[in-house]
């Protein structure tokens, strides 16, 4: 499974003629993206070399969208600019939101130490990530990925498991709609309603196929959760109501996973990446969104959690912008409904853009504007939606859910999935000098990293959905803050 064989001559250029300028016209075109053998196939750097392994995949042959050149459809539009606002709005949205409470549940210490150190280790994950899409320039997705390593199976397990991940933080944000708008009207209808209400507007923005179409929306997400949060956070310090923080806490194991789960998914994006680098115009430029969005997402997260949490105290609230004055939470949650819907819209898109390449990938339906290609992206849209919105119904605890999503697939698809695409690039190779024997330590870390952070995550989850009766599945009585 992990030997890598040379590819020929004839894949080498089927490889090539999906990026070759010859092939596009105009300014939106791809630029090659040959893989430079000093940069990318360096192994002592723990890079993957040039394009082993290529050939042992059964559609090795090229980038998944190839020669756009004449088709109605380009997929491979975005800058760099473009897939870091797309990553800021879907990582951000609701990852800031229940890190105050995780301050809460584990001491401003702990819970600093935690966000720094994870976000770190998810920077390294995301640019494995980059990596391994180089080397294989036909992923797309967490299914192509199992299917390089357990063949057909692989791919079936990979697909079902990032199409339910993706379905879950759905539905997170379709409950944090019904939360934002019973706050703001004073639940003035039924919040089955409301939620209702939410999947039809979310449905009916991922309509757009192309993710650079969401990535212009993604600018007002972004502004939106910021100042949501830059709104609570000033509130909260006007108001002043200085009660006791904690550099440390006593509380229960299951408690303290539980917050270190919620850190987790707030870097939980990673799922996401392959459909991102699949529609750069130059996968190359990958690692610069990477940043940024690390950089940016970061920060906010130390910010917005040490400062709601030193002025909101133990008792600060999950979502966070439920933290302030009753006034002041219809503002926030008036503000953020930008970022709540945009980064669920994200979401949808690609999990609808999984199925809907699996289904069309290698025919015309792909890049061309049929009855059947737009009846099938609207029909699996929908009906993904609509599985959200069950599951948003089904398990009304914000934070619960939240931790419940990361135990099962954020510890794996940002931290253990990594660490073993990180190993199978570099097998035959893990013991050649001392970088590569430390990368293979702190990979092989990472992997155990993502394994325990699912079994204990999903202890503390499940202990803390069986014990909290703060909220009823199915029904209509206000969640809101």
């Amino acid at each position: 499974m992990m030997a890598a064989n040379k590819i020929s001559t004839e894949e080498r250029d089927d490889y090539k003629k999906g990026y070759s300028p010859s092939s596009t016209t105009g300014s939106d075109a791809p630029r090659d993206h040959n893989l430079d053998e000093e940069k990318y196939g360096n192994a002592d750097a723990g890079e993957p070399r040039g394009f082993d392994g290529l050939a042992n995949t059964s559609e090795g042959q090229g980038e998944v969208f190839g020669d756009e050149s004449d088709k109605q459809v380009k997929y491979r539009t975005m800058e760099w600019w473009h897939a870091a606002m797309v990553m800021i709005a879907e990582t951000i949205s609701l990852g800031i939101l229940s890190l105050p409470s995780s301050m809460a549940g584990l001491g401003l210490v702990p819970g600093v130490i935690l966000i720094i150190g994870l976000g770190a280790v998810s920077t390294y994950t995301g640019y494995v990530f980059w990596q391994f899409k180089m080397r294989y320039p036909h992923v797309h997705n967490i299914a192509d990925v199992g299917e390089i390593f357990l063949g057909p199976i692989g791919r079936e397990l990979g697909g079902i498991l990032q199409t339910i991940y993706l379905i879950f933080i759905m539905g997170s944000h379709l409950l944090t709609w019904t939360i934002a708008l019973n706050t703001i009207t004073n639940h003035a209808t039924c919040t089955i309603v409301f939620s209702v209400i939410g999947l039809v507007l979310q449905g009916v923005l991922t309509i757009p196929r192309t993710l650079k179409s969401v990535s212009y929306l993604s600018i007002f997400a972004f502004i939106s959760i910021f100042a949501a949060v830059m709104v609570t956070m000033v509130s909260v310090g006007v108001t002043r109501p200085d009660p006791t923080v904690y550099a440390t806490v006593t509380t229960s194991f299951a408690s303290a996973f539980g917050s270190v789960m919620n850190i987790i998914f707030a870097f939980g994006g990673h799922v996401a990446f392959f459909s991102f680098i699949s529609e750069l115009k130059d996968p190359r430029d990958f690692p610069k969104a990477l940043y940024t969005l690390q950089i940016v997402n970061t920060s906010l997260y130390v910010i917005a959690a040490v400062v709601i949490y030193r002025f909101a105290g133990p008792g600060v609230a999950s979502p966070a912008l439920g933290s302030g004055s009753h006034i002041i939470r219809k503002i926030t949650y008036g503000i953020s409904i930008p970022t709540i819907v945009i980064a669920g819209v994200i979401y949808g898109h690609v999990a609808s853009k999984y199925i809907y390449v699996r289904l069309f990938r290698g025919t015309r339906h792909l890049h061309e504007r049929t009855l059947l290609s737009y009846g099938s992206w609207i029909g699996i849209l929908f009906a993904l939606w609509t599985v959200a919105w069950i599951i948003a119904e089904s398990v009304p605890v914000f934070n619960n859910l939240v931790g419940l999503i990361a135990a099962l697939f954020a510890s794996w698809f940002t931290y253990g999935l990594a660490g073993f695409m990180w190993i199978h690039l570099n097998w035959g190779g893990l013991g050649k000098n001392w970088k590569k024997k430390a990368l293979t330590v702190v990979n092989l870390l990472i992997f155990a990293l993502g394994a325990a952070s699912c079994g204990l995550g999903l202890y503390a989850s499940g202990l803390a959905i069986s014990q909290d009766k703060s909220g009823a599945s199915w029904s209509c009585a206000d969640n809101g803050v």
